[in-house]
């Protein structure tokens, strides 16, 4: 269904909803709107990290940083690759969600090696509920780094909810499982309900913390 009129706020009050907007592929400029059976979640208290990860996140190899670049994030997980032959990220989406990134609303995570953007993702929060986008990697585990780091900033902001949208291989090794429509709306419910701000520590919780409750 075409949406000529869709707007950053209209997607804000579409995800409150439990439904989201997505593109055919890079190329086509128009949306429909999404609204899964069943919804893939990442437990924020039960999140699993790998072990061959957990001896990656205590080298400290790489750099990782929240905003400073959302415009290449996205980009990035827009852009085609030989292991990602198609994107569901159109030009629409990109603007739309830049737009709702200088709103506050939406967030990126940045990957760096040698000073070199190498992996990363986004998404958009609202009340106690991270809604995740997208990801990119261009280095062995860089994408899974700013994963945990994404769950180091959620854990320590007190969020109650990381959505997932869809269950990949890559995703379920973290603990993603899917939950029922019904289900899902009831935790996001709950989520909405809290005053909760993706800036805004309340508790910070350490990456070590992290990785061994996460074994």
């Amino acid at each position: 269904m075409e949406m000529p009129n869709l707007t950053p706020e209209l997607i804000l009050r579409a995800y409150a909803m439990g439904v989201f907007p997505m593109a055919e592929g890079r190329e086509d400029p128009e949306l429909f709107w999404v609204d899964p059976r069943m919804r893939g979640v990442i437990p924020l208290s039960h999140f699993h990290v790998p072990r061959r990860l957990r001896r990656v996140l205590r080298g400290g190899r790489f750099v990782v940083t929240f905003d400073e670049i959302f415009e290449a994030v996205i980009e990035n997980c827009a852009t085609a690759t030989t292991l990602r032959p198609r994107t569901w990220i159109n030009d629409r989406i990109i603007t739309l969600y830049t737009t709702l990134h200088h709103m506050g609303h939406a967030h990126s995570v940045e990957c760096w090696l040698n000073g070199e953007l190498v992996g990363g993702l986004y998404g958009v929060s609202m009340c106690g509920v991270f809604f995740g986008e997208s990801m990119f990697s261009r280095h062995v585990d860089s994408s899974k780094v700013a994963l945990v780091h994404l769950i180091l900033r959620l854990r320590s902001a007190g969020f109650r909810l990381l959505d997932a949208q869809f269950i990949t291989k890559h995703l379920s090794r973290f603990g993603a499982h899917e939950i029922s429509r019904d289900a899902y709306r009831k935790q996001l419910a709950a989520a909405l309900k809290m005053e909760v701000d993706f800036n805004t520590i309340i508790e910070q919780v350490d990456l070590e913390t992290l990785i061994r409750s996460g074994t």
